[in-house]
């Protein structure tokens, strides 16, 4: 989900609220590295009681304090130092933001960690769980109360450069006519283009035929002497991608010339 932030300073932020499945995910691997480390340190207690003889209340008081230690102290010294970034929101490409899009501070992680000693621990998640269920930015009560909610970090993979004009289609492109491909097919045969080197060859043999002959009935003339089918759809949505770029960049010089004159009047 995308949600139109405004700052302090009015400026406008496109983040995206992280939805139920990955958070789930996230506290789900926290809390595993959490209990391996809770369980470690009860085998170092059970060593250390045996070795010094501690007694009964004394071992209690101990295993409060790991305790404590597990619910409350190690989530928080990790958001707060990683300002919202834990191992599980690492690993699923998430972080805790603040409800203006600014890093929280350690009173944001406070808020968060000891809400949710309660909501995460105590009732093993489920209240966690209905919260995030109802709310919009799939916040839990500690978000609530902090003011904070959990965005998607991790930039998405920018597609690659998509070729030119081939060299024996230049001559063929001044005159060819590529503005009557529909959008849906130019997005089709743009993702195989971009595909093709990692498909199987009778697959990519199969498809490349059915997107080539579609194209032929919005493209005019037909395909140059020796160019083969992909050669063809490369050279296509080359051409219909330089004329899209040369519209906009007109119409961009447009506009300044119009702001330019609106100045001088």
């Amino acid at each position: 989900m995308q949600d139109h932030t405004i700052t302090g300073e009015a400026v406008v932020l496109n983040l995206r609220a992280a939805n139920f499945m990955p958070r789930l995910g996230a506290a789900l691997l926290d809390a595993i590295v959490y209990l391996i480390v809770w369980g470690f340190l009860l085998y170092c207690l059970a060593e250390f009681t045996s070795v010094f003889g501690m007694d009964v209340a004394a071992t209690e008081a101990v295993m409060l304090l790991a305790m404590i230690l597990l619910m409350f102290i190690a989530p928080l010294l990790v958001e707060g130092f990683s300002h919202g970034r834990s191992l599980g929101k690492v690993a699923f490409g998430l972080r805790v933001v603040r409800d203006d899009g600014g890093t929280i501070r350690w009173r944001h992680a406070f808020t968060r960690c000891l809400t949710g000693v309660f909501e995460l621990w105590m009732t093993f998640g489920s209240i966690a769980i209905l919260s995030s269920l109802f709310n919009k930015h799939s916040k839990r009560l500690g978000d609530m109360m902090a003011g904070s909610y959990v965005i998607i970090s991790r930039a998405p993979r920018l597609p690659s450069p998509m070729p030119d004009v081939p060299a024996n289609m230049q001559q063929w492109a001044q005159v060819a006519d590529v503005g009557r491909i529909p959008a849906g097919l130019a997005s089709q045969t743009n993702s195989l283009i971009r595909n093709s080197a990692t498909m199987h060859p009778y697959a990519l043999a199969t498809l490349s035929h059915s997107v080539y002959v579609r194209l032929l009935e919005y493209v005019t003339p037909g395909p140059p002497a020796g160019v083969d089918q992909m050669s063809f759809m490369v050279g296509v949505m080359a051409e219909r991608r330089n004329r899209d770029y040369e519209v906009l960049e007109r119409q961009r010089q447009r506009r300044e010339r119009d702001a330019q004159y609106l100045l001088r009047t």
